[in-house]
């Protein structure tokens, strides 16, 4: 027997309204709630001093992942099976991730990276291989600038998976030479000599107190290791300075710096 208009109305135009109408209730309630929950982990984050990108990039994924939830929930109050639709997505989210394991290896590194800061921009570095001055750090990889002036793209997985050298961590360096006298030279005058030139600098440090003393009795010469300490910034050009100082100041002082020598001896044929 056919339905009459009202019965229509009364079965199927009157529950589908309510759920259609409470669908797009749960959706925007949900939506503002989303928003409210992503303002408020963006701002703890913020207060914790995390680095401004992380805190956006994690933002984005906490926001992307509870308005799934909440576009499922609203789907479900228009009486669509979601079960489906949830397996669909995370078998999605399982075959995404296989295919971009390294992606999401490297930046799993940068998020640690980020967090725990075993180096900063602007810091001079030596990681997976590569030295240079650390121009940008993102969730992904590692900017770095060489000394040449070359840039390096460094995958964080590898950076956060081997050693980290920072040149910079530290407020002060110590200058590591070596200066070779001759045998013959007269040694306790030498040292005060090149101890002079190290004190005289302006960037040597009187603390720790510098250091010149006999490391070694090699081949050709006398070796003797000068370490003086200066801050971080002015390392290379005092380290510069002290090379052409010192041999200044001991070819003035008539003490001879050798170099290997081979003498070469002719056997005459016996008639």
């Amino acid at each position: 027997m056919p339905m009459d208009s009202q019965e229509i109305w009364s079965t199927y135009i009157v529950p589908w309204t309510t759920n259609v109408g409470l669908a797009i209730i749960v959706f925007l309630v949900g939506k503002w709630i989303v928003k409210l929950v992503s303002r408020a982990l963006s701002a703890a984050m913020t207060k914790a001093r995390l680095d401004p990108m992380l805190v956006a990039f994690l933002g984005n994924i906490i926001n992307a992942i509870l308005m799934l939830v909440v576009v499922v929930a609203a789907l479900s109050q228009l009486g669509i099976e979601t079960t489906s639709l949830v397996a669909l997505l995370g078998a999605a989210g399982i075959a995404v991730g296989l295919a971009l394991k390294d992606s999401l290896a490297h930046f799993a590194a940068g998020v640690m990276i980020i967090l725990f800061r075993p180096f900063k921009t602007g810091d001079y570095v030596e990681v997976a291989g590569t030295g240079g001055t650390v121009m940008k750090i993102t969730v992904f990889s590692t900017e770095l600038k060489t000394p040449d002036a070359r840039q390096v793209i460094v995958p964080n997985g590898s950076i956060f998976g081997s050693n980290v050298v920072n040149y910079s961590a530290m407020d002060t360096r110590r200058i590591d030479l070596v200066v070779g006298i001759a045998y013959d030279a007269d040694m306790k005058k030498a040292k005060d000599v090149i101890m002079n030139v190290v004190k005289s600098h302006p960037n040597v440090l009187p603390e720790p107190e510098p250091l010149v003393a006999v490391s070694e009795l090699a081949d050709s010469s006398v070796n003797l290791v000068v370490r003086p300490w200066v801050k971080t910034p002015d390392l290379w050009p005092t380290r510069f300075a002290l090379i052409e100082q010192i041999k200044e100041a001991l070819d003035a002082n008539d003490i001879t710096i050798p170099f290997p020598q081979m003498d070469v001896h002719f056997d005459r044929p016996a008639a």
